[in-house]
């Protein structure tokens, strides 16, 4: 009786997940997903070329580096830079969160002289994700004692591929349990998922799961962030605050360079989502070659701050 009863959960429970993803009104079909991006693009792009724009994203930005030649000492004199701009161009709004491997939280932490920036991690095996759970739990936890505002994970892909939605949801509450306070971004790795639908499942499966914010890309092994991906998370996002009222964050990543590239992001948030989404508790870009590009492009002067 037992076992039976057993097997009808986990049968509820996949149906469960089925139907919130049946339930989701959200366009798949990527035709048209890419003339609505096209359109919204061909319309609002220019308006939003301007300098309130441009300071806008500068504080939008997790400033990122992620390489296997981070030490302590590059980290710091990485973070040096966020804590100078502060000093040097006090008219200006800083970045967002500074944005590490989670080895180097306390390094960041103790760097860190910027009350308004968050410290970021790149956490869970990122970015593979390809690990024990224990271990990606206990990586998330060190991380947030070592004073992490915010833990960036990766969906599990294999999860997904198998449809395993129980334990891939399982999974991601875990590591939501794990960081605590801290906000959980949930990378989609949206250039593995490549179609529409794709997309709009791993979206609805993060948030439904306990993400505070979806993203787009490691910008590690596959194809960064694109437009289309970012039109599909920012729908599913709606739908989702139209359905409980709960604001989810969008995280754009991955190739992320120019300023023009920053605007199109800023174009997509501000048509599909609204001016409610326009501050940085909501939006962010992950990125590091771009805040000196918006710099540049703030100051009409080429001057390089990080």
């Amino acid at each position: 009786m037992e076992e039976h009863n057993h097997n009808h959960d986990h049968n509820h429970d996949h149906n469960k997940y089925q139907e919130v993803i049946n339930a989701s009104q959200v366009v798949v079909d990527d035709a048209k997903v890419a003339a609505k991006v096209e359109k919204l693009i061909a319309e609002h792009l220019e308006e939003n070329k301007n300098e309130e724009v441009y300071k806008f994203l500068l504080n939008a930005i997790d400033l990122t580096t992620l390489s296997s030649e981070d030490s302590e000492s590059s980290v710091s004199a990485f973070v040096q830079k966020v804590n100078d701009f502060e000093t040097n161009y006090p008219m200006l709004k800083n970045v967002a969160a500074v944005c590490v491997y989670s080895n180097f939280a306390e390094t960041v932490r103790s760097a860190l002289e910027v009350s308004t920036v968050n410290l970021a991690v790149c956490s869970a095996n990122f970015p593979s994700s390809q690990a024990r759970l224990e271990v990606k739990v206990t990586e998330i936890a060190l991380a947030v004692l070592d004073g992490a505002d915010e833990v960036d994970v990766v969906l599990n892909l294999g999860l997904y591929r198998d449809g395993a939605y129980e334990e891939l949801c399982d999974e991601i509450s875990e590591l939501k349990e794990a960081a605590k306070e801290a906000k959980l971004k949930v990378i989609l790795e949206t250039g593995a998922l490549k179609t529409a639908e794709h997309i709009r499942n791993a979206s609805l499966l993060a948030m439904y799961s306990g993400a505070d914010f979806i993203k787009t890309s490691t910008g590690k092994i596959y194809p960064g962030a694109s437009l289309e991906a970012a039109y599909v998370m920012c729908k599913c996002i709606k739908e989702y605050y139209e359905k409980h009222g709960i604001r989810k964050g969008f995280k754009a990543s991955g190739g992320i360079r120019t300023t023009e590239d920053a605007v199109k992001y800023y174009t997509i948030v501000k048509e599909v989502l609204g001016e409610e989404w326009l501050s940085n508790e909501y939006f962010r870009i992950g990125a590091s070659a771009l805040a000196n590009n918006l710099f540049a492009d703030i100051a009409k002067a080429d001057i390089k701050p990080f």
